[in-house]
C-alpha cells in the first residue's frame, strides 16, 4: 500500500492530544456522595474498574479517528500492475458519431450509446482535478461534469468522418499525452495512418464498440438505363442493393416509391458482402421535380433502410444549325423529336448561339472572326461544337484558324487536283463496346453494308475515335475543348463526298452527338459527407436575392456558396447531419430539391474486431486495446491496471465508526442515579 499524499501522515502526531487528555483525567479525583457506607468499599472497587475500561475504548476510538482521518487525506492506494505518470495536459477523448454507430450491439442498445456511457465514466477512473476534452465538439478542456455534459449531447452525424476529423485535433506536441477513442473501427474508414503520425509518447487507448454479426441490406446505387428523362413516357431505373454484414439477408422486401405512390415491390436475397439488381419501370407526370426513395425492410440495422433520390424531367437541348444554303438533312432529323429545340441559321451563328448547346457547322465556304468567338464561348461553357467540313479548297485557311483556336489537331487538308473526282472509301464497322454505341445495334444476321465516304481531312490523334474508315483513319472523332467537345467530320455530308446522310447509321449518330452535349450539373442524389456540390442557378437581379439557403421542415441552414458560370456552387453545412429532401431557396424562391443520404461506406459493417486491433498494433507499445464487451466499464480497467486500487472510501468509514463508538461510551458508559438516589453502575 502506498500514499498519494504522503506528507500528510505527518498528522499522525496528533494522537498525542487523545493520549495527553487521559493521563490527564486520570489525575484528576471524583468525588462520590454515598447514603450507606456499608457498601463504601464493594462500589469503590466496581466503579474505578469500569472507569478505567471506558476510558481505554474512548481513548482508542480517538485515536482511531485521528489515524483514519489522516489516511483519508493522505489518500492511500494498493499500487497498479502498470506505473502511468498523470498526463501533463487534458486528457483527450474522441467518440466516433458516424451513422455505423446506430447499429445494435445489443438487443436494447446501439453502439454509439455504449460508447457514450463508457465515456461518461471515465472521469471516474483521474483525480478530480484532472481535465478532459472532447474532441468532437470543443478545443477546450472542461472538469469532469462538463465533460459528461458535453457527452451527453453528442449525436449522430452524416456530415464526415468523425474519427478523422477528431484526430485532426489531436495535440500531440508536448510528452505524456492520453488519447481515448470510441468507436467501432469500420475496415471501410479507420483512418489508421492518422495514428501512425502521432507522436510516440502519447498514449492511445483504442475502444472497440462494434455490434454483433448480422446482416445488412441498404440501397447502394439507383442507375438511369437512359442520360434524359421524359414526361410521360417509361423510365427505366436500376436498383442495386448490397449486404453490408457478415451474414446472408433472405427474403429482404424493397419497396419504390415516387412522391407518396408506391410505383413497385421487391423480394430479393443478398448474401453476405454481396449485392443484388432490381429492374424497375416509374412514369414522371409534369415537368416538376419528383421526390423519390427506395425503402429497405431490413431488421436490426435500420439507420440506412431508405435511399432517396429525384427525378427531374429533361428539359429540352438547343440546337443551332448553321449553313450556307438551304435546309440541311439534319433538319428534318431534328424538328421531328421534342427532345430537341432546333434552330436553322445562314451563314452566322445567330441569336439562339449564345445559348445552344449543340453548335453545327455545315460546309460553310468561311469562318468568320465573329462567329469562330462565339463557337469558343459553346464549348467553354460545356457546349459541344460539331464541324462539318467543306469540299473547296477556299475554306481551308478559315477552318485551320477555328480548328487551331478550338485546339482541335493537327489537322492536316488532302490534296486534291483541279477538276478530279473525290474517292470514296468505305467506313468500318463500329465497335459494339463503343459507349457511343450503346442499345443502338441489335443482333445481325448478315454483313451490314456501310457508308462510303470521300475524306478531306484527317487528323493523327484525338481524344475519343466513334467511327473510322476500313484503313484505319478517322471519320467522326471528337476532340476536348475546355468544358465542351468539338467533333470534326471527315468528309463533306453532299453527295459528291458522302453517302452518309442517307445511310441508316446517320440519325442514331446524330442523336447521341446531341444527347452528349446535354450535361445536367443536378444529380439524383448527394452524400452528406460530400464537401461541396454544383447545382444549377438562374442569374440574380440584384445583390439582395445572393443568398440561397436549404430547407428542410422547420431547419433553414445557410452554406458559403458562390456563383460561377451560371452555377451555384455550395459547400454543405456542417449542421446538415440528417438525410432526406431539402429545398434550396433563394429569395423565398425554389430553385431545386436536392436528396442527401449518408455515406454508403457506412453500411459497410465490417469491422476490425479487438483482437485484430492489437495484432495491428502488436509493434506500438503506447497504444492499447480496452474491450468495451469485457463486462468491465474502461474507466474501472484504467484505474485497475494504471491507476491501482483506492483506499479512502475505508478511511471514511472507519472514521464513522470510531467516532459512533466513541459516542456511545460517553451516552451510555456513563453512571446514572436509581429511583431511591442511590447511585447505579452500569
Amino acid at each position: 500500500m502506498t500514499f498519494a499524499y504522503p506528507g500528510f501522515l505527518w498528522g499522525l502526531l496528533a494522537i498525542a492530544i487523545p493520549i495527553a487528555l487521559h493521563l490527564f483525567e486520570l489525575r484528576q479525583p471524583k468525588r462520590l456522595a454515598f447514603t450507606n457506607v456499608e457498601f463504601l468499599r464493594e462500589v469503590k472497587l466496581v466503579t474505578a474498574r469500569q472507569r478505567r475500561v471506558k476510558h481505554l475504548l474512548v481513548l482508542l476510538s480517538r485515536i482511531g479517528l485521528i489515524i483514519s482521518l489522516v489516511l483519508l487525506f493522505a489518500q492511500p492506494f494498493i499500487p497498479a500492475p502498470l506505473s502511468a505518470a498523470l498526463p501533463n495536459d487534458a486528457v483527450q477523448v474522441a467518440v466516433d458519431v458516424t451513422p455505423s454507430m446506430q447499429a445494435g450491439v445489443e438487443a436494447e442498445q446501439s453502439a454509439f450509446e455504449q460508447a457514450a456511457e463508457q465515456a461518461r465514466e471515465l472521469p471516474t477512473a483521474f483525480p478530480a482535478s484532472n481535465r478532459f476534452k472532447l474532441l468532437n465538439s470543443s478545443a477546450y478542456s472542461v472538469a469532469g461534469t462538463a465533460f459528461r455534459s458535453a457527452v451527453d449531447q453528442l449525436q449522430i452525424s452524416g456530415e464526415g468522418s468523425s474519427l478523422a476529423s477528431s484526430l485532426a485535433k489531436t495535440n500531440s506536441a508536448g510528452k505524456n499525452q492520453q488519447l481515448f477513442l470510441f468507436s467501432d473501427f469500420q475496415k471501410s474508414g479507420f483512418p489508421r495512418s492518422q495514428l501512425q503520425m502521432l507522436d510516440s509518447t502519447t498514449q492511445v487507448f483504442l475502444v472497440p464498440v462494434a455490434g454483433v454479426a448480422t446482416h445488412n441490406v441498404y440501397v447502394d446505387s439507383v442507375l438511369l438505363n437512359d442520360a434524359f428523362v421524359r414526361s410521360g413516357t417509361d423510365v427505366a431505373l436500376q436498383i442495386r442493393v448490397r449486404n453490408g454484414g457478415k451474414t446472408a439477408a433472405e427474403n429482404s422486401q424493397v419497396k419504390l416509391f415516387v412522391g407518396d405512390r408506391q410505383v413497385g415491390a421487391f423480394r430479393v436475397t443478398v448474401p453476405a458482402n454481396g449485392q443484388a439488381t432490381l429492374a424497375a419501370r416509374v412514369q414522371l407526370t409534369g415537368n416538376a421535380t419528383q421526390e423519390c426513395r427506395v425503402e429497405v425492410e431490413d431488421y436490426p440495422v435500420t439507420f440506412d433502410n431508405t435511399f432517396y433520390f429525384t427525378l427531374t424531367p429533361s428539359p429540352r437541348i438547343l440546337i443551332t444549325d448553321i449553313t450556307s444554303g438551304g435546309l440541311p438533312a439534319t433538319q428534318r432529323l431534328y424538328s421531328n423529336e421534342s427532345l430537341f429545340a432546333y434552330t436553322h441559321s445562314r451563314g452566322t451563328g445567330g441569336a439562339s448561339l449564345p445559348t445552344a448547346q449543340l453548335a453545327l457547322v455545315q460546309e460553310l465556304p468561311r469562318i468568320d472572326v465573329q462567329l469562330r468567338e462565339q463557337l469558343k464561348q459553346v464549348v467553354q461553357r460545356g457546349g459541344s461544337v460539331v464541324i462539318v467540313p467543306p469540299g473547296t479548297p477556299e475554306a481551308q485557311a478559315s477552318y485551320t484558324e477555328l480548328f487551331r483556336e478550338l485546339g482541335v489537331g493537327p489537322v492536316q487538308w488532302e490534296p486534291t487536283a483541279p477538276g478530279q473526282k473525290p474517292q470514296r472509301r468505305e467506313v468500318a464497322m463500329p465497335s459494339r463496346q463503343n459507349p457511343f454505341f450503346r442499345d443502338v445495334f441489335g443482333p445481325q444476321q448478315r454483313q451490314a453494308t456501310l457508308p462510303s465516304v470521300a475524306p478531306v481531312l484527317r487528323w493523327a490523334r484525338s481524344g475519343t475515335d466513334i467511327l473510322k474508315l476500313r484503313e484505319g483513319e478517322g471519320y467522326l472523332s471528337g476532340f476536348q475543348s475546355g468544358r465542351g467537345m468539338v467533333y470534326v467530320f471527315a468528309a463533306p455530308f453532299s453527295g459528291e463526298y458522302s453517302d452518309f446522310t442517307s445511310h441508316a447509321l446517320f440519325v442514331p449518330v446524330m442523336y447521341r452527338l446531341a444527347m452528349q452535349s446535354y450535361r445536367s450539373t443536378e444529380q439524383p442524389a448527394y452524400r452528406l459527407n460530400q464537401g461541396s456540390i454544383v447545382v444549377p442557378a438562374p442569374p440574380v437581379s440584384n445583390a439582395t436575392e445572393q443568398v440561397a439557403k436549404l430547407v428542410k421542415d422547420s431547419l433553414t441552414l445557410i452554406p458559403t456558396q458562390r456563383t460561377v458560370a451560371g452555377t451555384l456552387q455550395l459547400d454543405i453545412p456542417p449542421g446538415m447531419r440528417e438525410p432526406g429532401f431539402y429545398t434550396l431557396e433563394r429569395n423565398g424562391r425554389k430553385l431545386a430539391t436536392l436528396a442527401f443520404n449518408f455515406d454508403k461506406r457506412e453500411s459497410e459493417l465490417t469491422h476490425y474486431s479487438a483482437d485484430e486491433l492489437r495484432q495491428m498494433w502488436a509493434g506500438k507499445p503506447n497504444i492499447q486495446v480496452y474491450d468495451a464487451s469485457a463486462g468491465t466499464s474502461v474507466a474501472a480497467r484504467y484505474r485497475a491496471e494504471r491507476v491501482g486500487t483506492p483506499l479512502w472510501q475505508y478511511c471514511v468509514v472507519g472514521a464513522l465508526v470510531f467516532l459512533l463508538a466513541e459516542v456511545l461510551l460517553l451516552r451510555f458508559g456513563t453512571r446514572r442515579q436509581s429511583a431511591a438516589g442511590q447511585p447505579v453502575a452500569v
